[in-house]
């Protein structure tokens, strides 16, 4: 990933326009920079990479003049220095007339608190990151393309995924049959999520999603689409469901594990997974 013109990614220096609470356990983020003219995407679970900085520094410390070695260089930087790096889903894009690009990102905010979800609880207007995203609209960072001709499209997220799967509800064509699981810690974080009408939302606060699911009535569909997405293992383990127990095409169940648990990002990165 380069900042070229010939690459689908780029990096983006942003600034904070704005915060909002959503839920106790979530924080709208809405960032602005001249840079965002060139952001493209079409994708519903857009994601980025989002760089922030250690307390006490002003903007983030990644080595970009290196240009395709900025991910050894940035590596190669002491802990103390080295910008926190850590994924997210671009919750919503706007390209209003006569007004400054903005994007919009969800973070889910954690007790203890990680050092990016520290940096959101406290962001305030002004505030500088940079961002790894799309130059390119239709890019290798999206993981949701349901087929045209899915008669139900399934969706299950840990708290991780909420804003992705708000993202894909809401852009969902009104004809849409979709069914929904998302696993929350707190019945205080339930939120609306805009959606087509034929569509159920399932919030499981405290319980076993596979045993959920298992014993979960799908209405009847002769081409489904399913869309997972979350902690690695129960990523794999809902996969499995789908796919070898329900009998769905694996090609048309898409998976992305966002975190794992016991695995820093940059542990899980390094990994492959």
């Amino acid at each position: 990933m380069t900042d070229s013109a010939e690459s689908p990614f780029r990096f983006f220096s942003l600034h904070v326009t704005r915060t909002r609470r959503i839920s106790p356990s979530l924080v709208r983020v809405s960032f602005a920079g001249d840079d965002l003219r060139h952001f493209h995407s079409h994708g519903y679970d857009q994601s980025l990479s989002l760089f922030v900085p250690h307390p006490g520094q002003r903007e983030p410390r990644v080595p970009i003049e290196l240009g395709d070695g900025w991910w050894q260089g940035w590596r190669d930087l002491p802990d103390d220095i080295r910008a926190v790096m850590r994924s997210y889903t671009l919750r919503e894009l706007r390209h209003e007339p006569d007004e400054p690009v903005e994007i919009d990102i969800d973070f889910v905010l954690h007790t203890p608190a990680g050092p990016a979800s520290a940096w959101a609880e406290r962001a305030a207007p002004g505030d500088r990151v940079l961002l790894l995203g799309p130059a390119v609209a239709d890019n290798r960072a999206i993981r949701f393309r349901a087929p045209d001709d899915a008669d139900l499209v399934v969706l299950w997220g840990d708290a991780t995924a909420l804003p992705a799967i708000a993202a894909i509800l809401e852009a969902l064509p009104e004809n849409r049959r979709v069914r929904a699981w998302i696993e929350i810690h707190d019945a205080s974080d339930v939120i609306h999520l805009a959606a087509p009408p034929d569509t159920e939302i399932n919030w499981l606060v405290g319980e076993d999603s596979l045993a959920h699911l298992r014993a979960a009535q799908l209405p009847p569909a002769a081409l489904p689409y399913v869309w997972i997405a979350g902690e690695s293992g129960s990523v794999k383990s809902l996969r499995r469901h789908f796919v070898q127990e329900r009998g769905i095409d694996r090609r048309r169940v898409a998976f992305v594990g966002y975190w794992r648990q016991g695995m820093s990002e940059e542990e899980l990165r390094a990994s492959g997974e």
